[in-house]
């Protein structure tokens, strides 16, 4: 099978599933054999940007990093699939320039604040809430919604399956799959 990368990139707030369902989309499509590589927000921050911490400027740069090394993967044939809050529209819309336009995908996993909270598994929203984190977007720190995503799932209201198989349905009918 021919591939032609691309990268697929979640955006939300930290709980909205943004993990729970690009990685089920990557199963998905390796299951179908396609090259796939998942770059994922924990642990990119432990390897590739350990040194950064979350003021807009470090935000922007890790986003500037993970935008580089999706390219080269895309322009390999390889399809990227990253879960990042990547909370400004500037610095995604950078990240769709830096990858190639016709290359990049992006996907808003959109849920509210409260039902994002009531998820928080790690604790943070409750941390950021009492102060002892700084610049917690949708707590301290702003989340701006992407204006045009190509792909938006509504993780409040349907199951990560559901949501994972519309971003699948929506590839195929933007000629990605």
């Amino acid at each position: 099978m021919e591939d032609k990368g691309f990268t697929l990139w979640f955006t939300g707030l930290s709980g909205s599933g943004k993990s729970t369902v690009a990685d089920l989309v990557a199963e998905k499509l390796r299951k179908e054999d396609y090259r796939i590589e998942r770059l994922d927000g924990d642990e990119v921050r432990q390897h590739l940007t350990r040194d950064l911490g979350f003021s807009r400027e470090d935000r922007e740069e890790n986003i500037r990093r993970i935008s580089f090394v999706a390219k080269l993967l895309t322009r390999n044939g390889v399809i990227v699939i990253t879960s990042f809050i990547s909370p400004y529209v500037k610095i995604r819309q950078e990240a769709r320039e830096v990858i190639g336009p016709d290359r990049f995908v992006e996907v808003y996993v959109k849920c509210p604040l409260d039902v994002c909270k009531k998820r928080d598994v790690k604790g943070l929203y409750g941390k950021a809430l009492k102060g002892e984190i700084d610049d917690f977007t949708g707590v301290s720190h702003p989340y701006e919604e992407p204006p045009n995503p190509e792909i938006t799932v509504e993780t409040d209201s349907e199951e990560p399956e559901e949501s994972a198989g519309r971003v699948l349905a929506a590839l195929a009918e933007l000629g990605f799959l």
